[in-house]
């Protein structure tokens, strides 16, 4: 009688003991869920700013291209622009030779006119 009462009672702490042993399961279940859910929002947030990171550097790789390229562009311009100064130069010193040529040539026939 005395183990079955021991039972009873061993029985009854076990079914009382069940509830709050699923309970407390459930509240650390729900616990560790909202735990993962932050970490996973979290690493999501972290994952779009790491993508934002990627094209903002692809964006600035292109343009880093495009800059390049008109840089590369102007140095060709100037370079041409020089060449072209040089002939302008070339052509001026021509042209005042002639000039004083032309003087010479105008002193002759004002000499040969007398």
């Amino acid at each position: 009688m005395l183990s079955r009462h021991l039972q009873s009672k061993h029985n009854m702490a076990s079914a009382e003991s069940q509830p709050r042993f699923g309970q407390s399961v459930k509240g650390l279940l729900s616990d560790k869920v909202g735990s993962c859910s932050g970490d996973v929002i979290a690493l999501t947030r972290q994952v779009l700013k790491g993508s934002r990171s990627q094209e903002l550097l692809g964006q600035a790789a292109r343009n880093m291209v495009i800059q390049e390229d008109a840089i590369l562009h102007s140095e060709d311009s100037l370079r041409k622009m020089s060449i072209i100064t040089t002939h302008l130069q070339y052509q001026q010193e021509a042209i005042q030779k002639n000039v004083e040529h032309s003087k010479n040539l105008q002193d002759q026939l004002r000499h040969l006119l007398k």
